[in-house]
């Protein structure tokens, strides 16, 4: 089963981040990701690209928003 050129996937990481993002990709090519990092909690994107046009990251940031990822994963210490 091959995957769609154009995709968005829902990834975690374990090492060296902590924590789960979007990754988007068009014409089987990441474009951007945006990803949430529960242990620096920190929101970044970044761009696989030098230009990526603002309506790409847009729907990165939506659909990591309409993912419900925004909110931290609180540890106890």
């Amino acid at each position: 089963m091959s995957l769609p050129k154009d995709r968005i996937i829902i990834a975690s990481d374990v090492n060296p981040r902590d924590g789960i993002g979007v990754e988007l990709y068009r014409d089987d090519e990441i474009q951007v990701e945006v990803f949430r990092d529960d242990t620096e909690r920190t929101r970044k994107v970044t761009l696989f690209k030098d230009s990526v046009s603002l309506e790409l990251v847009e729907e990165a940031i939506r659909n990591f928003k309409d993912a419900g990822l925004w909110d931290f994963i609180e540890y106890e210490s």
